[in-house]
């Protein structure tokens, strides 16, 4: 996807470039060198060429290398059947090209692995149940579009020995999880980020190991964890293979993967409005819009500063990568929080801020703030604002106190080496590849 994605830029950059009244050429025209020959424009070949090469290689570096090598075949191929693109035209493609798939690759970045090479957490040994015995398993059955009530069917297969509870549109669900986990051995939670919490939660006031199934549509928690599909799942249960995670608590109440206050839980409330209407894509577009023209920024106190704030991240955990597009987590247990927050302090903030992400010298900029902290403290002195968690919004208070509960939530992950950990990027794929 990331391959097509700076093909299809590029292809398109040049051709519409080419098109109005040959722009590309007279630039080339212009930059060329006294003496020399004539250069054309850009190869569009080699354009798009290096463009695939590099957004492949960005994502998987092991690819690159093949992916490479198969282009250069092309690409002579091609240039001994027709001798119009000279030399310095094809090098100008493969830097455009280039150019564009690494500017892709900014604004989505890769899930690539962290430099450092973090410290394995202890392995926590539970009972294997490799049938799925003395499993209690509530599920979302409208997570991820339906991907929820597919993958209970799959688990039913896989584990007979399990009981699974399906939740009806009506049902509160932290009821049914603390009736799950009455009587329970091991909680099992089928849904999103939000349901996942709540059985977290729930899991860690009981005592009980928490087993989670990738049901929803992001499944942020799942994936930091290294449980990509559900045979990831099934198959740390049967090794009775566990690990203990920290829980991120705001005045109290638990997160497991970010909350954020300022547009964000405004974007979320909007979007939720929508997506029934249009689908999500259609609807984060659109909360996107409003909630930049609806909410202002919002003065906080951050530990003693003060501080007129657009958004405001707090991550369970330090995220990859720098900047204001966190990602993933190398750790689950390391015992910090992860805070950014972007800044309206000084004039043309919002020019400044888009100007240091385009050029990629955000993280220079004096309106981003960066830190990671062991707890924090957050005040809102013109009144409380909504605040999120796990991507649910509900009510805040003038006063925020984040903090860490270190390692309170076993959870179960299979060993490391075992299909879904090989890499820490994120893998998609239907429920049938799944199971």
């Amino acid at each position: 996807m990331r391959g097509l994605a700076s093909l299809l830029a590029t292809d398109s950059l040049v051709r519409r470039a080419g098109d109005q009244d040959g722009r590309l050429g007279r630039l080339a025209e212009a930059l060329a060198v006294d003496g020399a020959p004539p250069m054309g424009p850009p190869s569009l070949d080699a354009a798009v060429a290096a463009a695939f090469t590099v957004g492949v290689g960005k994502a998987d570096p092991v690819l690159a290398v093949p992916i490479a090598v198969m282009a250069a075949g092309v690409l002579a191929a091609r240039a001994a059947q027709s001798s119009d693109t000279d030399v310095a035209s094809r090098l100008a493609g493969a830097a455009l090209g280039t150019t564009v798939a690494l500017a892709v690759n900014r604004l989505v970045p890769a899930r690539t692995p962290t430099p450092l090479r973090p410290v394995e957490p202890v392995v926590v040994p539970q009972e294997p149940r490799p049938t799925g015995a003395g499993v209690v398993a509530v599920v979302n059955p409208r997570s991820g579009g339906g991907r929820g009530a597919r993958l209970a069917a799959a688990v039913r297969d896989l584990l007979p020995g399990a009981e699974l509870i399906v939740l009806d549109p009506d049902d509160d669900v932290g009821a049914a999880m603390r009736a799950a986990a009455a009587r329970a051995e091991v909680l099992g939670v089928i849904g999103g980020d939000g349901t996942v919490q709540t059985a977290a939660a729930v899991a860690t006031q009981a005592g009980h190991p928490l087993l989670v199934f990738p049901g929803g549509t992001f499944n942020h928690f799942a994936a930091d964890l290294g449980v990509d599909r559900l045979s990831d799942a099934v198959r740390a249960l049967a090794q009775g293979t566990a690990i203990e995670v920290d829980v991120g608590l705001a005045n109290g109440k638990p997160f497991l993967n970010t909350s954020s206050l300022g547009r964000y839980p405004t974007f979320v409330r909007i979007r939720e409005q929508w997506e029934g209407r249009v689908g999500k894509p259609v609807a984060a577009a659109i909360a996107l819009v409003l909630a930049g023209r609806r909410e202002r920024p919002i003065r906080v106190i951050v530990d003693g500063r003060e501080h007129l704030v657009a958004m405001m991240f707090v991550g369970n955990g330090r995220y990859q990568p720098h900047g204001f597009a966190p990602s993933w987590r190398p750790r689950l247990d390391d015992g910090r929080l992860d805070l950014r927050i972007l800044t309206f302090d000084r004039r043309f903030a919002l020019l400044r801020i888009l100007a240091s992400l385009l050029t990629g010298r955000l993280g220079r900029s004096s309106l981003y703030i960066e830190d990671d902290p062991v707890d924090l403290r957050v005040e809102l002195p013109d009144g409380p604002a909504p605040l999120a968690r796990d991507g649910e919004v509900g009510p805040g208070g003038t006063r925020i106190d984040y903090c860490k509960a270190r390692r309170a939530l076993t959870v179960y992950r299979p060993r490391r080496g075992e299909v879904g950990l090989r890499s820490p990027r994120t893998r998609r794929s239907s429920v049938a590849g799944e199971a």
